[in-house]
């Protein structure tokens, strides 16, 4: 054995497996698995991209300053507490590291995003899940699992991988319940895709106290996931804190022009939004006029649950997709293990998806 050891917990972390893109010896393939953008990104983030590429033997921007201006303009909040960083995951792993430690608990929702958990882990901390309601977190219970040690709560908002989510007045109830040492994380990577009016953005709640942040993606909507970006909002206090513990040239120069030129390009993020809206409903009364159940979804998403019984099974279901080349998400490691995640892609992916799973039905 090896006398370099890592610290203590590293090795009882499970990794991250994200959605896979292949099956062996399946040469055409629909991937519905990560939730990533049906129309793919903007042609704007396309070519700045590709024009960034004359250039990338210099360091990139280390602030993202013009990429933080064009943020704080759109959303009107303070570009000064804008971070920067490749993807939200990078960000939520650099709020663990900075805020949690050995004997903290990290909160969060019993479905939650996985890196959540993973996160806390790394940095030392202990996750602690809180029952959902209906597959939507509930407030209360969150609040019944606040400690002494809790340091830190992660919400999404919508959530992923059951598409609920939680109203404004709600967020304001359970920020106002928490101690105020308790930071408060809004993972808002789906807020693009919900128009629900009870819904809020949470930039109201970071400018109204010191225990707030919010963060936000390219990955999904603009249709970025391979550049890795994201962003967070938060106090000035833990923008400091951000900016002092990430990478000093934390997000690629490709990735800051394709992120400002999708941000610029309204019209397509609206048919993005627009085909989701169409596709998500109709796929929704298709799998529910197969027998199955499906929940509402606010995000590019639908959760299908199916039957116990062998063979007809959330396992056997993913296997008839798969030996067709479909590859959809198994939920298992949510504690869902009856269920499969399906993104909404294409107009012909969700309809070959249905008339695959229509076929396992009928068996």
């Amino acid at each position: 054995m090896t006398l370099i050891a890592p610290r203590p917990g590293i090795l009882d972390i499970e990794p991250y497996i994200g959605g896979e893109s292949a099956i062996p010896g399946v040469n055409r393939v629909i991937k519905l698995a990560s939730n990533e953008s049906a129309l793919g990104p903007s042609p704007r983030a396309v070519e700045a991209m590709t024009a960034a590429a004359a250039t990338i033997h210099r360091y990139p921007d280390g602030s993202c300053q013009a990429l933080r201006r064009a943020l704080a303009e759109r959303h009107r909040i303070d570009a000064e507490r804008i971070v920067c960083g490749a993807g939200s995951d990078e960000l939520i792993a650099l709020l663990c590291r900075a805020y949690l430690g050995p004997g903290d608990e990290m909160l969060y929702t019993e479905h939650g995003f996985l890196m959540y958990a993973i996160a806390a882990r790394a940095a030392g901390a202990t996750p602690v899940f809180a029952a959902e309601t209906d597959l939507t977190a509930d407030v209360d219970a969150l609040l019944e699992k606040v400690t002494e040690r809790t340091r830190m709560v992660f919400l999404a908002n919508p959530n992923n991988p059951t598409g609920s989510y939680l109203p404004a007045g709600e967020l304001a109830r359970l920020r106002a319940a928490l101690p105020p040492a308790v930071l408060l994380v809004l993972d808002l990577a789906y807020a693009e895709y919900i128009d629900a009016p009870d819904y809020g953005d949470g930039f109201a709640l970071v400018d109204g106290g010191d225990n707030v942040v919010v963060t936000r993606t390219f990955s999904k909507i603009y249709g970025l996931g391979g550049v890795r970006l994201g962003w967070a909002y938060g106090p000035a206090a833990v923008a400091d804190v951000l900016n002092r513990v990430r990478g000093p040239f934390n997000v690629a120069a490709p990735a800051q022009a394709a992120g400002l030129a999708a941000l610029g390009d309204d019209a397509f993020v609206e048919r993005a939004k627009a085909h989701n809206e169409v596709w998500r409903r109709w796929t929704t009364e298709q799998l529910r006029a197969l027998g199955l159940t499906v929940p509402p979804s606010f995000g590019n998403f639908v959760l299908v649950r199916f039957p116990a019984a062998a063979g007809r099974d959330a396992l056997a279901a993913d296997g008839f997709l798969r030996s067709r080349g479909i590859i959809a998400r198994r939920m298992a490691a949510y504690r869902l293990p009856d269920c499969l995640r399906i993104t909404i892609g294409r107009e012909d992916e969700m309809r070959e998806a249905l008339a695959v799973l229509a076929e396992f039905v009928a068996r």
